[in-house]
């Protein structure tokens, strides 16, 4: 069993290490456009994830309670939104395109605060991972090995274009390919870390699980709708983002149902 987890962990960090190596290879930076696209397409991936991979499976270990069967996934979805509102507002971050950073006051770099921007939203696609293992581990939730590898590749899709975005940047301001991909793959660094601790934790509380499911979709949902769907949306041309939006989200339902 052991075996089958060590790909969940290490495929949405590769899916960032590969994104961020785009920086080594490309001369150019990517077009805002093109960002729109792959922000779009990103949230997608989340948004499907959020719900095959994680709230419809927490309903479903939840049937015992009848009509009540929706109570885990309300309160959890309910309490990963708060959590992750909560590190919003304690942790200084930048996003891509703001002038202003967000969180407490900080000497931090606007460097440090772009990459811990992208750390941030990183934790819970760590989370919703390791959430799904340990539940294939317990083997009391209806997942399937097939179904945790769907998320695990849904995440590492999706992490692709996060690492060029965060890269890329970083070279234009200044930054040398080397750093910039090595700050592009730092900020994935702490999805696999998420993902064992995770397990390490679900695992002693197993009744919980429909509970850490449905927080995992709230923080995941929390990062969309805070972060990526207005970056999709700035500008002109933003239908590109919805186009890509609605792909990221058809491949994602597909790759849950096709190998869950």
């Amino acid at each position: 069993m052991m075996q089958e987890i060590w790909p969940g962990v290490l495929i949405p960090f590769i899916g960032t290490t590969a994104g961020s190596a785009c920086v080594l290879f490309m001369k150019r930076t990517l077009s805002k456009r093109v960002e729109q696209a792959l922000t779009g397409f990103a949230s997608g991936v989340m948004v499907a994830a959020s719900i095959w991979s994680l709230l419809i499976p927490a309903m479903e270990q939840a049937t015992s309670l009848g009509r009540l069967a929706f109570v885990p996934a309300v309160v959890g979805f309910g309490i990963g939104m708060a959590f992750l509102l909560l590190l919003d507002t304690v942790i200084p971050h930048l996003h891509r395109y703001a002038d202003k950073a967000e969180g407490p006051k900080s000497a931090l770099t606007r460097t440090t605060m772009m990459v811990l921007a992208v750390t941030l939203h990183n934790i819970p696609e760590g989370m919703a991972v390791g959430v799904v293992y340990a539940g294939l581990l317990s083997g009391s939730v209806k997942i399937s090995a097939g179904g945790a590898l769907a998320l695990a590749l849904g995440i590492a899709i999706q992490n692709l274009p996060e690492g060029a975005i965060i890269s890329m940047p970083l070279h234009v301001e200044g930054k040398s390919k080397g750093r910039a991909f090595l700050y592009g793959t730092l900020s994935g660094a702490v999805e696999p870390v998420g993902t064992l601790l995770t397990i390490l934790a679900a695992s002693l509380v197993v009744p919980a699980l429909p509970y850490l499911l449905s927080f995992a979709a709230g923080a995941m949902m929390y990062v969309v709708v805070e972060e990526l769907i207005p970056e999709m949306s700035a500008g002109e041309h933003s239908n590109i983002g919805v186009i890509l939006f609605a792909l990221g989200f058809m491949l994602m339902m597909a790759l849950d149902v096709a190998l869950g």
